[in-house]
């Protein structure tokens, strides 16, 4: 007996017209992974790259996140610690297990207590880097693996990410074009997630309400280490 299921993905090529695989629908697809088209690319976001970065800041501020920059890596552990005491939050934070992270000067802070590995329930804030940037929404590209795992974007209230100017791109194609040229073509990690702003929804008496799904604050360490990467 047919399934349900069946039934409906039958419906569907049907529709489409598309009775079952075939070369040509294959080749096809071979062709749009292999070398993928770009769509179009909203002209806020073809700027100068110095611009970009602005146009990142002010749309970050815009949805509700803070922005700090510093000039160099060993200034992100003193920018964390800042926004903790400003925040009155705990000297406390789970970080991404990334070299680029677990190498900074955490140890200058004797009050400071650092861990890394998956979020955890106690866990109030959460330290990560980010694949990119996206100037054109302010959004916050990061993806799933070993250096990266998607709990510490999504469970502790508070997610500190670190950003370096050289990762910010206009455009979400670039990104992507990005994404696919260091994992390869049609290849991609497990998750790749878009973050912009903290968590919100409006479904409350049309209310907005931060940390609804997620992180109640999100703050944007950027690392000015020069022009955005080919």
């Amino acid at each position: 007996m047919t399934s349900a299921r069946e039934q409906i993905l039958g419906a569907v090529k049907q529709s489409l017209k598309r009775n079952g695989p075939n070369a040509t629908n294959l080749e096809t697809c071979e062709q749009r992974l292999s070398d993928p088209e770009a769509g179009l690319i909203p002209e806020r976001s073809r700027l100068p790259h110095p611009a970009q970065i602005d146009l990142m800041e002010a749309m970050l501020i815009e949805l509700s996140a803070t922005v700090q920059r510093v000039s160099s890596d060993n200034q992100v552990p003193d920018a964390v610690v800042d926004y903790l005491k400003t925040r009155n939050l705990p000297q406390e934070i789970r970080l991404a297990p990334s070299m680029d992270l677990l190498d900074l000067p955490w140890d200058g802070h004797s009050l400071l207590k650092t861990s890394s590995g998956p979020a955890r329930e106690p866990d109030q804030v959460s330290v990560t880097g980010a694949f990119a940037g996206v100037a054109e929404t302010g959004t916050l590209m990061l993806h799933s693996g070993p250096e990266g795992p998607t709990t510490l974007n999504f469970l502790p209230e508070n997610h500190i990410v670190v950003l370096r100017t050289s990762q910010v791109v206009g455009a979400y194609e670039e990104g992507w074009a990005r994404l696919r040229k260091v994992f390869g073509n049609g290849v991609m990690p497990r998750t790749v997630n878009m973050i912009s702003g903290p968590s919100r929804t409006g479904d409350i008496e049309q209310k907005i309400e931060l940390g609804a799904h997620g992180p109640r604050r999100l703050h944007v360490i950027v690392i000015e280490d020069g022009d955005s990467a080919a």
